[in-house]
């Protein structure tokens, strides 16, 4: 249907004012210019500010940043109107780098009403990129014949950077023979060639090591290197030539066919076939030379073809060529002097006369042992003969000249067998020829023993262990000692020197084995009666005259846990039970009784510990481990029984540990019936603690008692005369800290344990009486009295301080534990 004129101009009024509408829309254009590489943050442009608009239309219009390109280096802080880099923007990367100018284009969109602002941001160049060859190695090939001034291209450097941060220039490493020549294109790219300055010589430097250097305009400037090799081509332009014009060689007559005589080695400065060689006789050496030898073209080795005579002829005279193998070839003459040298081909010869097999070893200085004569069939120096002794050792024999070409052997030197029993003396007879021609011959020399050597012990002085209770006949060590000599001067006799001890000799102890030196205890050895024995033994040998050593030997006795210890307070007869009366109403920390022990061992083995093995209620009483003491650790109730049982062990410290055993029953009674008299009042003090009825009885039964004993003990002193012996230190060591810690409670009420006079007769394995006397003085010591004991025991009483009451010590002399007289 035809339009009419008025529709068709209404239709085009309308789309004027559309396209009127949208060029206003997009009709604003702002720029920037920023550098490359900008921190991510930093702010290019305030948009708000620029656009004339308020920070709150960013966000109700919805504004956006598109940018023409793949990556999103920039947006808009719609909080402050500011354009930030949200990426490093890298021109080179969004640019060619042919063009000077770079632009990034993109729109700020807005919303209600579609409004949109173009924005160009153009991109500054920096000099972030350095020069870069595009070969980091160039090699050139130039011949040394080239002239001066020959011009060589070089592959130039790149810049990705433009304008004053492109290439800028060029620069050569130091070089003689070389320059560098730029040159600008007409897009002010910058070109290099290489120059010969001079001309070259590959014998005096083949290869020229250059670096080519690229520098930008940039600030600062940055700069790339690239390597040159220019490897100088050779030319033939140098002759062979010899080390030398004239060789002299010395050649010994009849040397074998094959011989080498000697090797040439021409030099050619030049490389390649410039270089190769090739070796021939001049026309000046003789047929006949040629005959005698041969060379090798190649190597230019000279050997020996055929028989060479001396008295034939006396030298040689030989000329060689040296030619390379250059198109233009060179050669080089040198002359070769062999002289022939005479053989020495006879050999000198030696001959024993008189010869002695054997000596003694005390023989004199100067005994002859042989005669030797020397000869040689050549003459002149191949005839002149020395002779001399193999040098291999220091041998104690001289040579003597006696005549022409005889010599006599003599002893220089003292022999002895014992270093050297046997020498091979060999006789060396050289000519004075060249080479040296020698012969020899050995004689075998026995030196034969005498008795000078006496037996010698490994060691001055032994010290040996013996541990007590040995078995009789028991292997204590072996006393061997060594004599050098031979036969029967080296067969030794052993023996003990005798030496008595207490009117006991030595052989009744030990005994020791004549042949071997083996050394056996002959009795079973106690600790606690001998302690060490010190003799000597001495080895003879059977020579004539027998010679002798001997050596000291020291027996230690050694300390074995043997005795089980005994226990003497408080005393009780053989599998009895100790009966103790204690108040009930007494204290905690009462002292109800004390356990004492004594070993007759040493060291660890006497050191006694105490400890509870049965016990009725454990909550009311304890033992103190180190002195025995035995409290209340509570005071008694009700609930407890009258009578309680204890059983106390007494353990040693030795392995194994040996022990013995108390049973104590306790008892307790209401109110105790002390037995004072009228002159004990309360308070009780400690210093008046005395019961003399009560010691009156125990004394009259005790004394009766101790004179049969005493008089026993006399009987078997006057028998057996025994030695006195100084008391342990342990033993005063652990007695004094015995009675330094054996007190008694000042305020506790006094028991008739603490009242009596315990004495006890007891019966050992060795069937000894013991007797023991222990008491509690008026100062709260306890007296250990005269033991009867075997000869030698020890005891040590363990006493450490543990008190759980109030004390108070006593300044009375201590007492010790005495041994028999």
């Amino acid at each position: 249907m035809p339009l009419s004129i008025a529709t068709v101009w209404t239709r085009c009024v309308t789309v004027l004012f559309v396209f009127s509408a949208m060029w206003g829309i997009a009709l604003s254009i702002n720029r920037y210019s920023i550098p490359e590489e900008m921190q991510e943050g930093s702010v290019v442009a305030n948009l708000a500010t620029d656009l004339g608009l308020d920070l709150r239309t960013l966000i109700t219009r919805k504004a956006k940043l598109d940018i023409i390109h793949r990556n999103k280096y920039l947006d808009i802080n719609k909080e402050t109107g500011d354009l930030f880099i949200l990426e490093k923007i890298d021109r080179e990367y969004i640019c060619s780098s042919k063009t000077t100018s770079c632009f990034l284009k993109m729109d700020v969109i807005f919303e209600n009403p579609i409004r949109i602002f173009n924005i160009e941001l153009e991109i500054m160049d920096i000099n972030d990129n350095a020069p870069v060859f595009r070969r980091e190695t160039m090699h050139l090939d130039i011949s040394e014949s080239t002239a001066a001034g020959e011009r060589f291209s070089l592959t130039n450097a790149v810049d990705a950077d433009v304008g004053a941060n492109s290439i800028k220039t060029y620069y050569l490493s130091e070089s003689k023979s070389f320059t560098i020549d730029i040159q600008t294109g007409s897009d002010g790219s910058k070109y290099v060639d290489l120059v010969l300055n001079s001309n070259l010589d590959r014998e005096e430097q083949a290869v020229h090591n250059l670096i080519l250097t690229a520098v930008d305009g940039g600030v600062p400037a940055r700069s790339g290197t690239a390597s040159i090799i220019v490897r100088v081509l050779d030319i033939n332009d140098n002759a062979p030539f010899f080390n030398q014009q004239i060789y002299a060689i010395n050649v010994t007559e009849n040397s074998p066919i094959g011989t080498r005589v000697m090797t040439l080695n021409a030099t050619d400065l030049d490389e390649g076939t410039n270089a190769e060689m090739i070796y021939s006789y001049t026309l000046y050496t003789s047929e006949k030379t040629q005959e005698k030898f041969s060379l090798n073209s190649n190597t230019g080795e000279i050997k020996v073809k055929d028989v060479i005579d001396f008295e034939e002829s006396h030298s040689f005279d030989i000329y060689i060529q040296a030619r390379d193998q250059g198109s233009n070839s060179l050669s080089g003459d040198c002359k070769i002097m062999v002289f022939i040298t005479d053989l020495n081909d006879n050999y000198p010869e030696v001959t024993i006369k008189s010869f002695k097999s054997t000596l003694k070893e005390d023989v004199a200085i100067g005994t002859l042992i042989a005669v030797i004569s020397i000869s040689d069939r050549d003459s002149g120096d191949n005839g002149e003969v020395e002779l001399t002794l193999n040098q291999q050792t220091s041998l104690p024999f001289v040579l003597n000249k006696s005549s022409e070409d005889y010599f006599a052997l003599h002893v220089s030197e003292p022999l002895d067998r014992e270093t050297i029993p046997r020498y091979e003396i060999t006789f060396i007879v050289t000519d004075k020829g060249t080479p040296r021609l020698s012969d020899n011959e050995t004689i075998t020399l026995e030196i034969l023993d005498v008795n000078d050597n006496s037996p010698i012990f490994p060691q001055s002085f032994y010290t040996i262990h013996v541990v007590e209770n040995n078995v009789p006949g028991a292997l204590l060590t072996s006393l061997s000692a060594f004599d050098p000599d031979l036969h029967e001067n080296q067969y030794l006799v052993y023996f003990i020197m005798e030496k008595e001890i207490i009117n006991t000799s030595m052989s009744m102890l030990f005994s020791i084995n004549p042949e071997n030196g083996n050394l056996y205890a002959l009795k079973t050895f106690d600790f606690e009666r001998e302690r060490e024995f010190l003799f000597h033994i001495e080895a003879r040998d059977s020579g004539v005259p027998p010679l002798n050593s001997n050596v000291t030997v020291h027996i230690i006795i050694l300390d074995q846990n043997d005795n089980t210890p005994l226990i003497v307070s408080p005393w009780r007869a053989q599998g009895s039970v100790i009966e103790e009366v204690i108040p009930r109403s007494t204290d905690k920390g009462f002292l109800v009784a004390k356990v004492i022990a004594i070993d007759a061992d040493s060291l660890q083995n006497s050191r006694v510990t105490y400890q509870l093995l049965q016990i009725s209620d454990s909550s009311l009483f304890s033992l103190d481990q180190y002195n025995g003491e035995i409290r209340t650790t509570r005071m008694f109730s009700y609930r407890d029984p009258r009578h309680q049982r204890l059983v106390v062990v007494a353990k040693d410290n030795g392995d194994p540990a040996l022990s013995a055993t108390v049973t104590i029953k306790i008892s307790t009674v209401e109110h105790m019936v002390t037995p004072f008299s009228e002159t004990t009042e309360v308070p009780l003090e400690y210093d008046l603690f005395t019961d003399l009825n009560l010691y009156l009885v125990i004394g009259l039964g005790s004394v009766s008692f101790l004179l049969l004993i005493t008089i026993l003990v006399v009987i078997v002193l006057k028998c057996q005369k025994p030695k006195p012996m100084k008391m342990p230190p342990a033993m005063n060591m652990n007695l004094n800290s015995l009675n330094r810690n054996s007190v008694i409670s000042r305020n506790s009420i006094i028991s008739q344990r603490s009242s009596t006079i315990a004495d006890s007769t007891l019966i050992s394995s060795d069937a000894y009486w013991y007797s023991l006397f222990l008491a509690e003085t008026r100062k709260g010591k306890v007296v250990v009295r005269q033991p009867i004991v075997p000869k030698g025991a020890g005891y040590f009483v363990s006493s450490i301080p543990r008190s759980t009451g109030p004390t108070e010590t006593s300044d009375s002399r201590a007492s010790t534990l005495q041994y028999s007289k």
